[in-house]
């Protein structure tokens, strides 16, 4: 007869399987979900924006994005200076222009449009960061900007231009539209007055092109026209 003493049982391994399948399962959705990818802009949205550069220039902007026309509208308010707005087209035409007793306005014909509302494919994922006390994802595109999208809401929180120009979202109203009145540069605008040009380009905050005009003339190779 054996000697009992010298035999080992096993010890039971179906517990420990079943915890390893079970880690497996919750790990191997996550080692094969990709990054998370920016949401497209609305085709249409209202947003207060408050802007700051590395100069210590403060603006608000009253920003209206409207892609179905086509159309882009910023409205600045430099502190304690001049109220200035910036009518960008699809076309690559762009009007700065005052509407105080000035009448300043400004011109430009840019190669490219206003922004595609998903701008932002191909940008380079970096991670998860709090701003301005949102936890937010991350990306960045082509050395240009560095966007940050509120983890839950899937909103928009803040932008930094390369420029040194930094965007802080205040307010983010999808579906506002501005009435197509107000969309309309004013008669002198289209009037061969160059004399009023002047004083818009020697801006102490470099209207319009320290911020790059916000939404167009960013960078080389950003697919944006229509």
């Amino acid at each position: 007869m054996a000697d009992n003493k010298f035999m080992i049982s096993p010890k039971p391994t179906i517990p420990l399987s079943l915890s390893l399948l079970s880690l497996s399962l919750f790990l191997l959705p996550l080692l094969a979900s990709p990054h998370p990818t920016p949401t497209p802009w609305p085709l249409q949205f209202h947003s207060i924006l408050f802007m700051n550069n590395t100069k210590g220039n403060l603006q608000v902007v009253d920003l209206w994005y409207d892609w179905p026309n086509r159309r882009n509208f910023n409205i600045i308010q430099n502190q304690l200076g001049k109220k200035l707005y910036d009518l960008e087209w699809g076309n690559g035409t762009s009007y700065y222009y005052t509407l105080d007793e000035n009448k300043e306005c400004k011109t430009r014909l840019f190669p490219v449009g206003i922004l595609r509302p998903n701008w932002l494919d191909g940008a380079n994922y970096v991670g998860e960061v709090y701003r301005d006390g949102f936890l937010c994802n991350v990306w960045e595109k082509v050395d240009f900007i560095t966007y940050y999208e509120d983890v839950a809401t899937k909103r928009p929180v803040s932008w930094a231009f390369y420029t040194g120009m930094v965007a802080h979202v205040m307010t983010f109203e999808v579906g506002k539209v501005l009435d197509d009145p107000n969309w309309q540069a004013p008669v002198y605008c289209f009037e061969d007055t160059n004399h009023q040009n002047k004083p818009i380009l020697e801006s102490t905050v470099a209207f319009p092109t320290d911020h790059r005009s916000l939404m167009r003339d960013v960078a080389p190779g950003i697919p944006m026209v229509i």
